[in-house]
């Protein structure tokens, strides 16, 4: 079970990173 999970977040991370780069780099600006 566990190592599934690790597997999927591997992949969920690389499509969800692009997203979170624009979001967290738009944070810093405001900030």
């Amino acid at each position: 079970m566990g190592s599934v999970i690790k597997k999927r977040r591997k992949k969920i991370r690389k499509h969800k990173y692009k997203k979170l780069l624009k979001r967290t780099k738009f944070q810093r600006r405001n900030k």
